[in-house]
């Protein structure tokens, strides 16, 4: 375990970014994110999270039908100009959810897309929904991504729904969950309420959510993209309906001062408790790739 990580020395902001992507269109995706990237630096955001396969829309039987046009190819995507453009330009990292067609397979993916505007990493979600399991592959693991001192962990809607998930990132020293979803109209904004502030408080780290708005796949989302803190108090939260960007500090004397007053995560590791969900990661520097724990790990090529 790795829990005893350094603490981050300065406050890093970041932004929950929600829209409505356009079904399997790439490239009109791709431009969307540049632009809520610009939006999100002019608003001093030095990492900004997108929705669960905001590239190509969450549009399963779509993707299924032609994955050479309307998912993201590993190895590099020249349809992605827009967003790596925009992060070059600004110095954002930009964690983007994607559907990604590789080696003839599918995976829901986050990709990590650093300040210098390169493919930097990425994250395959580990833990697929029913209805996904019958044409994406699972990820075999979890993903670290650090920025200004800050180690953020990577989930994909589903997975946050598991405490394994997001404590395998805080004993890999993580000071943040930060999550791309689909929640949609009904049951799924309980939901997020319910998990999102028990992953932070249960580990006492920052949990971001990065929800879509309107519909896509047939699912009718329900926006309400959020930051809640170390103690599971909302910090920030945006509307159910309309494109937003939520910005938050994530302040790490509060980070502090919650880990000092609420120590399970500490006597968790301390009870020698058995190790959660693999996280043998892709650990990012400052938006860089520095580390490839395992060959499963699916690093992304610069």
């Amino acid at each position: 375990m790795t829990l005893a990580a350094p603490w981050p020395s300065r406050p890093l902001r970041v932004a929950a970014a929600q829209a409505c992507p356009s079904p399997g269109d790439v490239v009109a995706n791709a431009a969307t994110a540049g632009a809520m990237v610009r939006e999100a630096a002019e608003a001093g955001a030095r990492v900004v999270v997108f929705p669960e396969k905001f590239l190509t829309g969450y549009e399963p039987e779509l993707i299924r039908g032609d994955p050479e046009r309307c998912a993201v190819q590993a190895g590099g995507d020249e349809r992605l100009g827009p967003l790596l453009t925009a992060c070059r330009d600004t110095g954002t990292v930009a964690i983007v959810g994607a559907a990604v067609h590789d080696a003839g397979e599918l995976y829901v993916s986050a990709l990590v897309i650093d300040s210098d505007g390169g493919w930097a990493a990425r994250y395959d979600k580990q833990i697929l929904f029913r209805s996904e399991r019958d044409i994406y592959r699972p990820g075999r693991a979890g993903c670290t991504v650090e920025v200004n001192g800050w180690r953020l962990g990577l989930g994909i809607c589903y997975d946050s729904g598991f405490p394994e998930h997001a404590r395998a990132a805080a004993l890999d020293g993580c000071h943040a969950y930060l999550v791309g979803a689909l929640f949609s109209v009904g049951n799924g904004h309980h939901e997020s309420r319910m998990w999102f502030p028990a992953r932070a408080f249960d580990n006492t780290m920052y949990t971001l959510l990065a929800n879509h708005v309107g519909t896509t796949g047939g699912w009718d989302t329900c926006g309400a993209s959020a930051v809640w803190d170390p103690t599971g108090r909302l910090v920030a939260e945006a509307g159910r309906t309309e494109a937003e960007l939520v910005v938050a500090d994530l302040d790490p004397e509060h980070l502090r001062r919650a880990r000092e007053a609420h120590t399970m995560l500490a006597d968790y590791r301390d009870a020698h408790c058995a190790d959660a969900l693999s996280h043998n990661r892709v650990e990012v520097i400052d938006g860089h790739p520095r580390e490839i724990a395992r060959a499963d790990a699916a690093p992304m090529p610069r």
